[in-house]
């Protein structure tokens, strides 16, 4: 079955990560996916990484869909007109785009406070990160309007307001909520869905390299990193956006961020091996475990109850929880 059959999609930053399994979880699904990005096999854009929009839609087609690669600094304006003047062109329509242009990776200073960051690196990453996606939602979406049609999917790191532990990596993500917030309200009472979209604990193929481990035989970094059992491959993200494509009913969702796990538990998809991961419960679980096991706290088990209070500082509902992490931080200091 391939509900998307006939659909048009863009994928912004289609290289690799999350916006490759996108993409080729639109191509199975049937659609005909532009492939944008900077890296081609003419020449890569981010050191130390081989991946290709070609590769990219090479995938896409192999699983079922249409793949073209679009070469697209989504940085350039110009770039961004082209890419979709390509598809008024070729197709006659937008249905689906997705915006997940990163490239901020090389950027992130954790551990720093924002008077210590270097702010041309902070600047390059919102540059890219949504600086990028406003342009792209901005040629974009008259496609989409002209038929009053369309999915624009945000992808984003996150489906909480929390302070992320960097100044310019929690604007980038944020703002990616944000922005699928604010542009469901310019969209007022058209059929047009504007949305969020966050993967768990991604397993990239630079993640993959990071732990020194393939697809294959991934498990084997477990024993590193116990989190790492709850990983996904971008497919599952990708699986996540392909159902809400097809889902007749999916401007109820508009103007708010959904988790992959979130959506796995609503249209029954699974990875690639056929898990079904659930990051936000087992991160949540893991730390439920830690406090109720006490003190002492290694370095790791307190910079992770520091993120989950940060995390749902701003959560309602939650405010008790947070305060509760807190304290035992400040106990056990």
């Amino acid at each position: 079955m391939q509900p998307l059959r006939g659909r048009v999609a863009v994928v912004a930053g289609a290289t690799r990560g999350a916006g490759r399994g996108i993409a080729t979880a639109l191509g199975a699904a049937g659609a005909i996916v532009y492939c944008s990005g900077r890296s081609t096999r003419a020449g890569g854009a981010t050191s130390g990484r081989p991946e290709t929009i070609e590769e990219t839609a090479e995938l896409v087609t192999r699983a079922g869909g249409q793949g073209i690669a679009q070469r697209t600094d989504h940085t350039v304006e110009a770039d961004v007109e082209a890419l979709f003047a390509r598809v008024r062109a070729e197709q006659g329509r937008l249905d689906i785009l997705v915006n997940d242009v990163w490239g901020g990776d090389e950027l992130t200073e954790f551990g720093k406070p924002f008077w210590e960051l270097a702010t041309p690196k902070g600047f390059t990453m919102l540059d890219r990160a949504v600086r990028a996606h406003i342009i792209t939602s901005r040629h974009g979406a008259p496609l989409m309007i002209e038929r009053n049609s369309g999915l624009i999917v945000e992808i984003t790191d996150g489906d909480k307001i929390g302070y992320r532990g960097n100044l310019f990596y929690d604007l980038a993500k944020t703002t990616a909520i944000r922005l699928a917030f604010a542009m469901a309200h310019d969209l007022g009472e058209r059929a047009i869905t504007a949305l969020a979209v966050t993967p768990g604990f991604l397993r990239s193929e630079a993640m993959l390299d990071r732990f020194g481990v393939t697809e294959a035989n991934w498990r084997d970094a477990i024993a590193d990193d116990p989190f790492f059992a709850e990983s996904e491959t971008p497919l599952y993200v990708g699986r996540a956006v392909a159902a809400l494509a097809a889902d007749p009913r999916v401007h109820a969702k508009r103007g708010k961020v959904w988790a992959s796990w979130t959506l796995m538990r609503e249209y029954g998809f699974t990875d690639a091996d056929g898990r079904q991961p659930d990051w936000g419960s087992f991160f949540t679980g893991k730390i439920g475990e830690l406090v109720g096991r006490g003190s002492p706290y290694t370095e790791f088990e307190r910079f992770l109850i520091r993120a989950r209070a940060l995390d749902i500082e701003l959560e309602h509902g939650l405010a008790d929880e947070h305060w509760r992490l807190q304290a035992l931080l400040a106990r056990t200091a």
